[in-house]
């Protein structure tokens, strides 16, 4: 039995919900369009403002890709319907960030400063030096390069300085110092 994958989806107004031959799913909605092609073995059914996942048998691979299938269709709806957020903060003396264009420069205390090329179907907005705020409709690429851009310089336990989530807790530890009292 699959909990998740047995979830039905509403389809939000102003969202519009498409099923191609071969399990073609395209999302439209007032942000963006979003495609993707998902397993031959689900059943995806739209029954109005509702859209469903069911799988055919009780095989483990069926039931593997049932509640992946669901989780991946809501997440491009609600994608298309309200967009994808994700705020960095940068921690740390001299560190920061700049906007120029689609380049997004860091300056995080090594030799030079590291680039990022922001992809196409990202917004990148730079608020002040400390923050950055990445979104979009895909909830993996909007993810994906937030972790990219936090990889440049993860925090680290004894001074917390480096990229972090906003809501992250960064685990202190104590230094030298501590050991010698």
């Amino acid at each position: 039995m699959s909990r998740i994958g047995n979830k039905a989806i509403t389809i939000p107004s102003g969202v519009e919900v498409t099923v191609a031959e071969g399990n073609e799913v395209t999302v439209k909605g007032s942000k963006g369009t979003l495609t993707r092609k998902f397993s031959p073995l689900m059943n995806i059914s739209i029954d109005g403002t509702t859209l469903t996942v069911s799988r055919p048998n009780e095989e483990k691979v069926t039931k593997q890709l049932h509640g992946t299938t669901r989780a991946l269709l809501a997440t491009m709806i609600e994608g298309c319907d309200k967009e994808y957020t994700k705020t960095l903060q940068i921690v740390g003396i001299g560190y920061r960030a700049a906007l120029a264009g689609n380049k997004l420069t860091l300056n995080l205390g090594y030799s030079h400063p590291v680039e990022f090329t922001v992809p196409e179907d990202l917004k990148v907005t730079v608020p002040d030096a400390t923050t950055i705020t990445i979104t979009g409709i895909d909830k993996q690429r909007v993810g994906q390069f937030a972790a990219v851009v936090r990889s440049a310089k993860k925090p680290e336990p004894y001074g917390g300085k480096g990229v972090r989530y906003k809501d992250e807790h960064v685990r202190r530890k104590e230094g030298k110092t501590a050991a010698k009292k």
